[in-house]
């Protein structure tokens, strides 16, 4: 009798752990997911498990079969990229947020005049000999490519394409910033509210790069039935409230 029961509790399990929705969020929703993932447990009674990183490293986990059931991307290329790789339901993709892009210092530097950001003098002043621009990698994680697009189109890029330090995600260069070892860095505005330790010199023009847009769709081997629960629960009221609080727009 003793191997029945075994099976019957290992049977009666699986449901409660599929229950759980594992989230593949890139790192600048760490803040607003964190906030609407105990929402979404207390509102549904089912768990959610989230994974940060940046969008491109999440992206190539999931190419490689890796367990999640939900994607949550900082832009729309990468989505794009697993759906033409068969790793996510187009069905299911829908936008939940935007950003915006914006220059940062530590928030014990006392700037004399905020940099202009067309300017690369000033950008030369205020870095010295030795300083960097804490950014994302420019060719591969959203912001990172969002502020090169800025760069370039403002006329930066060729002054500070060598005095770059790149991080594998937003939250890497914000916190470069926020301990002073870099004297300057592109984030997301959302970035920037999460940390004391950090203040915003200059918004990046809105038409200085692409529009940045947050997208989230169901992997197409998501195990857990509740995976579209937590897809619908990003439309929801107490979503966009955690969002706006944190930074980030919606209603697009």
């Amino acid at each position: 009798m003793r191997a029945p029961l075994i099976l019957l509790l290992l049977f009666l399990a699986v449901p409660v752990r599929a229950e759980t929705v594992t989230v593949f969020a890139a790192a600048s929703l760490k803040n607003a997911f964190d906030a609407i993932g105990e929402a979404f447990e207390a509102e549904t009674g089912r768990d959610v498990v989230f994974s940060y990183a940046g969008t491109s490293v999440l992206a190539r986990q999931i190419e490689q079969g890796a367990p999640a059931d939900v994607f949550a991307s900082a832009n729309e290329a990468w989505t794009d990229y697993l759906t033409e790789r068969g790793r996510i339901d187009p069905a299911t993709v829908t936008g939940f947020a935007g950003n915006r892009l914006v220059l940062i210092a530590p928030a014990a530097t006392v700037l004399d005049v905020s940099p202009d950001l067309s300017s690369p003098a000033d950008f030369l002043a205020i870095l010295g000999d030795d300083g960097r621009v804490a950014v994302a990698l420019v060719d591969a994680v959203p912001a990172g490519i969002y502020a090169r697009e800025a760069m370039v189109s403002l006329g930066l890029w060729e002054a500070l394409e060598d005095r770059l330090a790149q991080t594998d995600n937003v939250r890497a260069a914000l916190l470069l910033v926020a301990r002073g070892e870099a004297p300057l860095g592109f984030v997301y505005a959302s970035d920037a509210q999460a940390s004391d330790a950090v203040l915003t010199v200059a918004e990046v023009p809105r038409t200085a790069h692409t529009a940045i847009r947050y997208t989230a769709s169901r992997v197409v081997d998501a195990s857990s039935p509740a995976t579209a629960s937590f897809l619908a629960f990003l439309q929801s009221a107490q979503a966009r409230t955690a969002l706006v609080q944190n930074g980030f727009a919606v209603g697009r």
